[in-house]
C-alpha cells in the first residue's frame, strides 16, 4: 500500500517544458542576421588592408591606375557623359565656362570630378559661385551665381566693369554702358556709397557724367555740361543736399559754370575756367555713350 501511494501523482499538475525568455527568442530570431554580417565586415577588413598595402608600396601610380580603371570600366559600361546642363548663366562667357568644366559629351563620368569642377568654376571673375552634380548614368548638372554689375571702373588706362564690392569682373562693357562710371585708384572700393547717394538724387544722377576719386579721399562730379562739382570727404550726403536745394531755388546745374565747390561745409564757391583734374577716356566713355543712347 505505500508502494501504491509513492506512485501516484497528483492530478492536474502534469510537468511542462520550460518557456524560453524573451532575450533568448530575439537573440534565436536575429541570429541569421549575424553572419552575413560578419562576413561582410570581414570583406571590408581585407579591402581597406590591399588599399593599405598599395599605398604604402605606391602612393601615387598604382591609386592613380586603379582609379583611371574604375573610370574606363564606367566607360565600357556605358557611364559615359550625355548631357550638361547649365543653370544661371547671364553674363559669364559661355566658353570660359566650358573649359572650367573640363567635360563633354562621350566622357568617362565616373574620371568627371564635380569639386574640382566647382573650384575651377568659381575661379571665374563673373562667378561668385558654383554647385556641381554628377547624376548617374551620364548627367551633368551646374548651376552658378553670377556677381551683378554696378559700376564701370577707370583706371590706370584700364576700363573694366565691377560689382557692388569693387572687384573687377569683365573688361568688356559695350553691354554696361547705364552703369555708373567711377574714376581713379581706389574708386571701385569706394564706389559704393557715392552711387547710392546720387540714386537719392535722381536730378543730379541723371546730369553726371563720371566720378572721379581725388587721392583716394574724396569725389569730384563731372556732369555732362562740363560742369565739375567737388564734394567734401566724408559729408557727400550733406553736400548734395544743398546741391539739390539751390537747383530747386535758381536752377544751378542748368547754369555755365564751371565748377562747384563744397569741400567747406558752411560754403559754396561757384568758379569758372577751373579745369577738372582728371578725364575719362575719350575712347571708352565714346563706347559707353553708344549704348546709353
Amino acid at each position: 500500500m505505500a508502494r501504491n501511494a509513492t506512485q501516484r501523482r497528483p492530478r492536474g499538475k502534469e510537468t511542462t517544458p520550460d518557456r524560453p525568455s524573451g532575450l533568448r527568442l530575439w537573440l534565436r530570431r536575429r541570429r541569421a542576421l549575424v553572419r552575413p554580417a560578419l562576413q561582410l565586415g570581414l570583406l571590408f577588413a581585407v579591402i581597406g588592408g590591399a588599399v593599405m598595402g598599395v599605398l604604402a608600396l605606391d602612393p601615387a601610380g598604382r591609386v592613380q591606375s586603379l582609379v583611371a580603371g574604375t573610370a574606363g570600366f564606367g566607360h565600357s559600361a556605358g557611364l559615359t557623359v550625355r548631357s550638361v546642363t547649365l543653370e544661371g548663366r547671364q553674363h559669364a562667357p559661355l566658353e570660359e565656362l566650358r573649359r572650367a568644366l573640363g567635360v563633354q559629351r562621350g566622357d568617362p563620368i565616373l574620371a568627371f570630378s564635380p569639386q574640382a569642377a566647382r573650384e575651377r568654376l568659381e575661379a571665374i571673375a563673373w562667378v561668385a559661385s558654383a554647385h556641381v552634380e554628377r547624376h548617374l548614368p551620364g548627367e551633368i548638372l551646374v548651376r552658378i551665381t553670377e556677381r551683378q554689375p554696378y559700376a564701370i571702373w577707370q583706371h590706370g588706362g584700364i576700363v573694366e566693369v565691377i560689382d557692388r564690392a569693387g572687384r573687377p569682373i569683365s573688361e568688356r562693357i559695350e553691354e554696361f554702358g547705364l552703369l555708373p562710371w567711377v574714376v581713379g585708384g581706389g574708386a571701385n572700393l569706394h564706389a559704393e556709397r557715392i552711387v547710392e547717394l546720387l540714386r537719392a538724387e535722381p536730378a543730379l544722377r541723371d546730369r553726371t557724367e563720371v566720378l572721379v576719386r581725388v587721392g583716394n579721399r574724396r569725389w569730384n562730379l563731372k556732369l555732362r555740361n562740363g560742369t565739375e562739382i567737388r564734394l567734401p570727404e566724408g559729408l557727400e550726403e550733406a553736400a548734395l543736399r544743398k546741391l539739390r536745394e539751390q537747383q530747386a531755388a535758381i536752377g544751378l546745374l542748368d547754369r555755365p559754370v564751371a565748377v562747384i565747390d563744397l569741400r567747406l561745409p558752411d560754403k559754396m564757391t561757384v568758379q569758372v575756367g577751373a579745369p577738372p583734374t582728371q578725364q575719362p577716356d575719350p575712347n571708352a566713355i565714346q563706347r559707353a555713350r553708344s549704348v546709353r543712347g
